[in-house]
C-alpha cells in the first residue's frame, strides 16, 4: 500500500493538516461540519481517471474543494479529538522521478499521524487503514525482534488471525525470503519477512458514506485495528528522529 506522505524518490513530503489556516478566498473551511463524503466525491475521481489533465482539473476546480477537500477536512476535525490532527494530502503528483506524468492523484488520502490510521477516497469508494508505513531500518529491527519473541510473535499471529477473521486485509512491504540472522525454518518465518505491517478494508461507496452517520462506520472499523496498532507501538514504537 502506498501513502501519499513519501514521494516516489522516497523523500518525506509535508502534507497539508487539518488544522491549518487556509489562503484567503479558499471556497472551504476545515471549521465545517462534517455531514458526509458525497458521491460527488467518488464521480469526481472517475471522472479524473479518464482525463488527467491541467484542463479538466481548472474546469472542474471547485468540484474538488466542494465535495472532496472539504467534506474530509470536516471529517478528520471531527475525528481529531480521538484519532488526532490529520494531515490532508495535497492533490498533486510528484512526477519528477515517474515514468507516468499526469499531473494528479486519482485519490484523496488523510494520515491520523498520531494514531496511526489513514483513510482515503477514490473512485472506487472509501478504504480504510491501520498500523506503519516505511518504516526505519531500525523499526524493520525491532518489528523482527517482536516477531521473533516467543510472547510477543505469537501474540501478534493471534492479532493478525482475528483481523482476517473479521474481514480486515493483512499485509504491506515484505522480503521474498527470511531476513538473515533468522533460521529459514523458524515458525512464524512469514511473519518474519514483513518490513512492515498494515490492515486495510475497502468499503466502496455504503448507503451511510453520503451522511453524519459515516464518521461512526469509520470508527467502528479502525476500532477493530486498535490491537495491530497496539502491538507495533509496544513493539516497534516511532521512527526516532
Amino acid at each position: 500500500m502506498r501513502f501519499d506522505h513519501v514521494g516516489s524518490d522516497g523523500a518525506v513530503r509535508r502534507p497539508t493538516t487539518s488544522g491549518e489556516r487556509r489562503e484567503a478566498g479558499a471556497p472551504y473551511s476545515p471549521l465545517v461540519s462534517f455531514t458526509g463524503i458525497p458521491i460527488a466525491a467518488l464521480d469526481f475521481y472517475e471522472d479524473l481517471e479518464d482525463d488527467n489533465s491541467k484542463s479538466f482539473w481548472t474546469a472542474h476546480k471547485s468540484t474538488y474543494d466542494e465535495s472532496v477537500r472539504a467534506p474530509l477536512e470536516a471529517l478528520a476535525t471531527a475525528l481529531e479529538p480521538s484519532y488526532g490532527p490529520a494531515k490532508i494530502f495535497r492533490p498533486y503528483r510528484d512526477v519528477r522521478f515517474s515514468k507516468d506524468k499526469t499531473p494528479y492523484k486519482t485519490h484523496q488520502g488523510a494520515w491520523f499521524g498520531e494514531t496511526s490510521r489513514y483513510l482515503q477516497v477514490a473512485a472506487a469508494g472509501l478504504l480504510l487503514a491501520g498500523g506503519y508505513w516505511h518504516t526505519s531500518s531500525a523499526q524493520v529491527e525491532r518489528l523482527r525482534r517482536g516477531v521473533a519473541d516467543d510472547v510477543a510473535g505469537p501474540q501478534l499471529e493471534r492479532v493478525l488471525a482475528a483481523l482476517r477473521r473479521k474481514g480486515l486485509e493483512v499485509g504491506e512491504d515484505q522480503l521474498t525470503r527470511v531476513p538473515s540472522g533468522y533460521p529459514k525454518d523458524h515458525p512464524r518465518a512469514q511473519l518474519l519477512r514483513y518490513k512492515s505491517i498494515t490492515a486495510r478494508r475497502e468499503l466502496g461507496a455504503p448507503d451511510w458514506l453520503s451522511t453524519p452517520a459515516a464518521k461512526t462506520e469509520i470508527v467502528k472499523v479502525w476500532r477493530k485495528m486498535d490491537p495491530l496498532v497496539a502491538w507495533l507501538d509496544t513493539h516497534v514504537g516511532p521512527h526516532a528522529e
